[in-house]
């Protein structure tokens, strides 16, 4: 079925959300993926500065030089990808 076929719908709309699900998808893939093996990545979550707090049947844990890595990480990984 071409979108010229459809009623009310533009090409360039089609094209353009058509664009915007796969890219969607392949991050989702990507995201996916992170979540797999960020298990396998040896000293994430246990990293000095990284808050754990165990008391009887209450535990918090909250990994924030953890989170700084990854943010700097992901940062400098869209800041090269943003210069192409």
């Amino acid at each position: 079925m071409m979108t010229k076929d459809l009623p009310g719908v533009k090409e360039g709309l089609a094209h353009t959300l058509g664009r915007s699900l796969i890219f969607a998808g392949g991050g989702l893939i990507v995201l996916g993926l992170i979540f797999l093996l960020a298990g396998k990545i040896p000293y994430l979550g246990s990293l000095p500065g990284d808050i754990r707090i165990r008391r009887g049947n209450f535990s918090f844990f909250f990994p924030l030089t953890s989170s700084l890595i990854i943010s700097a990480l992901l940062s400098l990984l869209f800041f090269f990808f943003k210069r192409r």
